[in-house]
């Protein structure tokens, strides 16, 4: 059971993060744009800078969990790095526990909130160009969504793999 949720999230995440990673594209046309136009014909736009902004935090919050996926992320490992791996294990599951998916959640309650709140009063940026916001906080909350049910599918393949070891210690 844990083997179907846990690979039923890493696919949901591994697919989004796929996607997400083409995100880079439409990046790099802006920005080759904006380089052309301010510098090839003095014309720098109001828009670009913003739609890069735009487009790099979506590119960046799906990137998220599909780096949590792939346990692409920097860690400091000092204190852990010499204790048995069950040990190790147990810690890992304390801190998903106490740390992880508690700030995680905390943090995807209130995206959802301001992103819902955001849709309706139909938000726009403050700026000249004034595009709306509210579909780019509901994006950031669907980010936090695939980061949370990322740690719940670690969480799950931590346990199996500590119950795994108390097996073989038996």
């Amino acid at each position: 059971m844990i083997d179907k949720i846990s690979g039923g999230i890493d696919w949901i995440v591994e697919k989004q993060g796929n996607i997400a990673s083409l995100l880079i594209m439409p990046l790099l046309f802006v920005v080759v744009y904006e380089v052309f136009m301010r510098y090839g014909f003095n014309k720098p736009t109001i828009w670009c800078f913003e739609v890069t902004m735009f487009i790099y935090g979506m590119h960046y919050m799906f990137g998220l969990s599909y780096m949590d996926h792939y346990d692409g992320h920097v860690k400091v490992d000092i204190f852990t790095a010499l204790l048995p791996l069950k040990t190790k294990l147990i810690i890992k599951i304390l801190t998903h526990l106490v740390i992880s998916l508690p700030v995680v959640l905390g943090i995807l309650i209130w995206t959802t909130f301001f992103g819902i709140t955001s849709t309706g009063y139909m938000e726009k940026n403050w700026t000249s160009w004034a595009p709306y916001i509210w579909p780019f906080k509901n994006l950031m909350a669907l980010g936090f969504l695939f980061l949370f049910l990322q740690d719940i599918s670690n969480l799950l393949k931590t346990i199996k793999q500590l119950k795994s070891i108390k097996k073989e210690d038996e």
